[in-house]
């Protein structure tokens, strides 16, 4: 390599790595995504049992659930900084943005779509993220007061809705499965938008503040002591089939949609936002986060390759996808060191991820982005899970 292919190559990874570690960057945002990455690895790829607080041995299926409500607060999030952050969009800015919010939506749909043709036994949470992004357009430019109101109303009055429908035999139709599949009810929408709305309340009141994001830590960490403790029995990993409705509701067990489920990790996954939003990842010593944030930096990437790696692997080495299989195979830490490390690669060499960048592009089509002093936030948090 010659001096001045060197010398290009240093400024590359300078300017990369300022784009992750400079004063535009919520750093806390991209390591909170990371655990999130981290965490739908573990519940995809790990055998796990039930939850118990009291047993340390059964910690680590505290992911189990926990982490695809954390991306929804998230995507929440990254909706509010793309958009104007504490300062929501108006007139024919609100207008542009809408657009842009409607064709990141359309694209993450049929991405989506492609995903469960790869016949991979998880549930494609992708689908479910189009619908919410779309269903949110009409509170974008809404203040974080309204939309936090908005996110306990829609748990109480979905929660329940929720719980009877899915207890309909309907679902076990082809019609049902085939609709669920491409909707993505696994997280169903009209409760989960909660947890979206949530995260957008917290971009809109000003993340970058420490006073919001010690209200996220403490208001965050009640909502899921209260939400835990009240759930009637230990934690259960699977579906009890012959629960009554109360039963059904009253829980919180992971992908249940009952309403301490909604409270309990909801606060979770805000508490978790609020704390990483306080280590100040991006200030000193950011190198030790700087692996993980760059998983985070490009969520979608992640989620994706992680559904192709499990599809091309097992069906190279077990002519199937099936999940017990592939589970007990261990991929959980190949795949994981692979994804940070491509991650860490790509973020230092080339720059932003290739689905963000190309969702990014795309959604110009909406118009670009409205002038102001977040752009450069908002260029580089994006919608996606």
């Amino acid at each position: 390599m010659t001096s001045t292919a060197t010398a290009q190559l240093r400024r590359r990874i300078a300017r990369n790595w300022h784009r992750l570690n400079g004063p535009g960057r919520v750093a806390g945002v991209d390591l909170a995504r990371g655990l999130a990455v981290l965490g739908m690895l573990a519940a995809h790829l790990l055998w796990l049992g039930s939850l118990s607080w009291t047993e340390p041995s059964t910690w680590g299926s505290v992911v189990t659930g926990r982490s695809s409500i954390l991306f929804a607060a998230l995507a929440g999030v990254s909706l509010g900084l793309s958009t104007g952050g504490p300062t929501p969009p108006h007139g024919a800015g609100l207008g542009r943005a809408r657009l842009r919010v409607t064709i990141r939506a359309l694209l993450i749909w049929l991405l989506g779509v492609l995903l469960i043709s790869f016949d991979v036994p998880a549930a494609i949470i992708l689908p479910t993220y189009a619908i919410i992004f779309v269903l949110t357009l009409p509170l974008l430019a809404q203040r974080a007061s309204r939309l936090f109101l908005a996110a306990a109303i829609v748990v109480l009055v979905t929660s329940p809705l929720i719980v009877w429908a899915n207890a309909s035999p309907w679902w076990e139709s082809y019609k049902g499965w085939l609709l669920g599949l491409y909707i993505g009810w696994n997280y169903p929408f009209p409760l989960w938008i909660a947890f979206t709305l949530a995260g957008l309340g917290l971009a809109r009141a000003g993340i970058r503040s420490r006073r919001v994001q010690w209200a996220a830590l403490s208001v965050g960490a009640l909502l899921a002591v209260a939400g835990y403790s009240l759930s009637p029995g230990p934690e259960s990993s699977e579906q009890t089939a012959g629960r009554s409705f109360l039963e059904a509701w009253w829980t919180s067990d992971p992908h249940s949609s009952g309403v301490l489920e909604a409270i309990g990790s909801g606060g979770f996954a805000i508490a978790v936002i609020g704390l990483c939003l306080l280590l100040r990842t991006g200030g000193r010593w950011p190198w030790l986060t700087f692996p993980l944030r760059s998983v985070g930096s490009m969520p979608l990437t992640a989620y994706v390759l992680q559904i192709v790696m499990w599809a091309v692997a097992s069906m190279t080495l077990l002519g199937s996808a099936h999940e017990h299989a592939f589970r007990d195979l261990d991929p959980f830490l190949p795949i994981t060191i692979a994804t940070v490390m491509l991650s860490v690669a790509w973020s230092l060499l080339v720059g932003q991820g290739p689905l963000e960048a190309a969702l990014g592009r795309l959604s110009l089509i909406g118009g670009p982005p409205a002038s102001s002093g977040a752009n450069t936030q908002q260029r580089q948090n994006t919608l996606e899970p």
